[in-house]
């Protein structure tokens, strides 16, 4: 697997999130809709979850992680932290990311995690880095 995608990804955003400004970040399109900033705290909580992942399931097979996403959004409150500072830990979180994801062996790369919430499914390490990346974009999107 090719880790420096998301270092790339991650150098590339971090130019793109200079030419929004401060209100562009915090308006909601409506209540119950993120703002920019909340996707991108959310982003930050992804990030939390799955170093949890990519580092215990490399000594505990099917370990469960998950996490509610609307709450921690909400229970961290994203929408009245300074933008710079949600930009700033996304930066540091990824970056741990890209590091923790370089060094894991070849061989751990098949154990696997559950990361349902209902029905138990274990999934391969490579594929929850893989889905990392893949929602880290999908979401990068919309910001």
């Amino acid at each position: 697997m090719n880790y420096q995608i998301l270092k790339n990804i991650v150098d590339a955003e971090l130019q793109r999130f200079e030419t929004i400004s401060e209100e562009e970040w915090a308006y909601k399109i409506s209540p119950e809709k993120w703002s920019k900033k909340e996707i991108l705290g959310h982003l930050c909580d992804s990030a939390l979850t799955n170093i949890r992942r990519f580092v215990v399931t490399q000594y505990k097979e099917n370990d469960n992680i998950v996490y509610d996403q609307d709450f921690w959004v909400k229970a961290q409150n994203y929408q009245n932290v300074p933008f710079s500072e949600v930009i700033g830990l996304w930066k540091s979180l990824n970056l741990q990311i890209v590091h923790t994801v370089e060094n894991i062996p070849d061989e751990a790369l098949q154990r696997t995690c559950d990361t349902t919430k209902t029905v138990p499914q274990a999934f391969t390490l490579e594929y929850i880095i893989q889905d990392y990346i893949d929602h880290l974009q999908y979401h990068l999107k919309a910001i």
